[in-house]
């Protein structure tokens, strides 16, 4: 239900200054009464004795509009949510994973949590299939090779590479994960490359969004991987590794990996005994298990390509970020709705 509008809320804005929509920024102010803790104040520590202390009284609404600063307090969890005054019902955050977001404790206490998938979602799918056209033409073998400056590795690549590089076109992606995301995936394999989309989910789209990309869906994961000549991990990390070596030998044999989720999600060291076997024929990875830090296995091998948790960094993801962040913001506080909720089924009335 709406909050009603004649009433000053307050917004506590966790990071950095607005950089991508100062007239949004200004429009929102206008509307809500803004604070901004310092950078000192929030380290987990001092936030939490904040909150305590209620030194920023009884706001409404938590404002994180970007994914690279606003974090220092680290996981929202048990020890820190219960401190959040019972009048807060909304967190409006940048980013389409969200990990450190604890969202059964948020939605226990009656906190919406709101991420930016939707605004993340054309640069992630464009990374993706970036990866997914490398893995099945093998592109990192031919583009290391070149950047060497090296004539052997270049005539190498340029004889040899053809024997190891496939056309995606008529095969199997199989998606793990058919959210804003996974779906913008599929739209593109499917009408950019003419592949056939397979997806597992923990619910099934609807028969119309299933035909626009000509979708299969299983309800059991392993039978997906059984059958995907590529498959593509686009679900969000719940507490637990998904890709582990048992599940790893439900693979089609000779199939690819692909990675825009969380490096969390994959034991890395199996991956890599996947690939070294070649039941696994290549992978890409975007996300990586103990970030910033790569294995080095995979930095070894000519049929993995690595990039630097980079799938969702456009500037226009950015601008995205911070501006839905404040949509759904104010679409709760004055309509009573949300654009880009995670958890709205889950919260409990407080």
């Amino acid at each position: 239900m709406p909050m009603g509008s004649s009433v000053q809320y307050t917004v506590l804005h966790i990071g950095d200054d607005i950089k991508y929509n100062p007239s949004l920024y200004a429009s929102f102010s206008s509307k809500f009464h803004i604070i901004q803790p310092t950078l000192e104040e929030r380290q987990r520590p001092n936030f939490i004795q904040a909150l305590k202390d209620k030194r920023w009284g009884d706001f409404h609404a938590v404002f994180r509009p970007f994914w690279n600063s606003g974090g220092e307090m680290g996981k929202w969890d048990e020890e820190l949510v219960p401190h959040l005054p019972p009048s807060c019902k909304i967190f409006a955050s940048a980013g389409a994973g969200y990990d450190w977001a604890d969202i059964p404790t948020l939605s226990k206490h009656g906190i919406i949590y709101c991420n930016g998938a939707r605004a993340s979602s054309e640069a992630v799918a464009d990374m993706a299939i970036w990866h997914i056209l490398s893995v099945f033409r093998n592109l990192i073998w031919s583009a290391e090779a070149a950047k060497s400056g090296s004539v052997e590795q270049w005539k190498d690549a340029h004889k040899n590479q053809k024997e190891t590089a496939f056309n995606p076109r008529g095969r199997s992606l199989g998606i793990i994960g058919l959210g804003n995301i996974g779906y913008t995936i599929a739209q593109k394999a499917w009408l950019g490359f003419g592949m056939k989309v397979l997806y597992h989910d923990v619910v099934r789209k609807d028969e119309e969004m299933e035909d626009k990309v000509k979708g299969t869906f299983y309800k059991e994961l392993d039978d997906m991987l059984a059958v995907a000549d590529c498959v593509v991990l686009a679900t969000p990390f719940f507490g637990e590794k998904l890709i582990t070596a048992e599940r790893l030998t439900k693979f089609k044999k000779g199939s690819r990996f692909v990675n825009i989720a969380r490096g969390t999600l994959v034991d890395e060291n199996a991956l890599v005994n996947a690939l070294k076997s070649g039941h696994i024929f290549a992978a890409g990875l975007d996300v990586h298990e103990n970030e910033p830090g790569v294995n080095l296995e995979f930095c070894k091998m000519r049929n993995v390509t690595l990039t630097c948790h980079n799938a969702g960094g456009a500037w226009d993801t950015a601008s995205g970020f911070e501006s839905l962040a404040m949509e759904n913001i104010e679409a709760f506080l004055l309509q009573g709705k949300v654009l880009t909720p995670v958890n709205a089924h889950l919260v409990e009335k407080r």
